[in-house]
């Protein structure tokens, strides 16, 4: 059986050809003694954005208080929140919601829906 990819030379061609010893170079290889250039320099045009900044300076807000960039944030999520409809709504509280509350939730769920299962068996019975 052979491989239907290779060659169908012999397996001793693999060794005709002379092999670089193990202190040799490649020829492609950069010289040893020569160094990588640096990129130059760039200094710092400005001093960049904040967090949350908008993208113009002009239409930044003047006052960089603590306080009021929090309750800017704090009407902006407002502002959001108000066009989400009933399934944003549904899925905030979701969000809102911590593991365990979650898993409670479900459960509850769970429990109802086989309680009701029961429930109409039991009736099916007779």
């Amino acid at each position: 059986m052979g491989n239907c990819f290779g060659k169908e030379s012999s397996s001793s061609d693999a060794f005709a050809q002379p092999g670089r010893t193990l202190g040799g170079s490649s020829s492609n290889a950069p010289p040893a003694n020569s160094r990588a250039s640096m990129p130059p320099r760039i200094a710092a045009q400005s001093s960049g954005r904040t967090l949350g900044a908008t993208s113009s300076p002009a239409t930044a807000p003047a006052s960089n208080d603590p306080k009021a960039a929090a309750a800017r944030a704090a009407e902006e999520r407002a502002m959001a929140a108000q066009g989400k409809g009933k399934l944003g709504k549904q899925l905030d509280a979701r969000k809102a919601m911590t593991n365990s509350a979650a898993l409670a939730q479900v459960s509850r769920e769970t429990r109802a829906a086989r309680d009701a299962d029961a429930a109409a068996e039991a009736r099916n019975w007779n």
